[in-house]
């Protein structure tokens, strides 16, 4: 089983904090500020959150690789 790379989850991370933002802003919008809504707002938080990270540790391991073949 070939490893995922750090840049490609981050970009999944990322793609799943749109998609939850945009179902939590049409929640809000047909039904106001519920439960459910926060709770929308608070996985797309996480996401977008470890997406980020996810992207930064691949950027890196990328300098230290330039780095370590210098």
């Amino acid at each position: 089983m070939k490893r995922q790379s750090p840049l490609f989850i981050g970009i999944i991370y990322a793609g799943l904090g749109v998609l939850f933002t945009g179902i939590a802003v049409q929640t809000v919008n047909s039904s106001g500020w519920g439960i459910f809504a926060y709770i929308l707002v608070l996985i797309a938080t996480l996401d977008f959150g470890s997406g980020l990270r996810m992207i930064m540790v691949h950027f890196k391991i990328k300098a230290a690789q330039k780095n370590k073949k210098k």
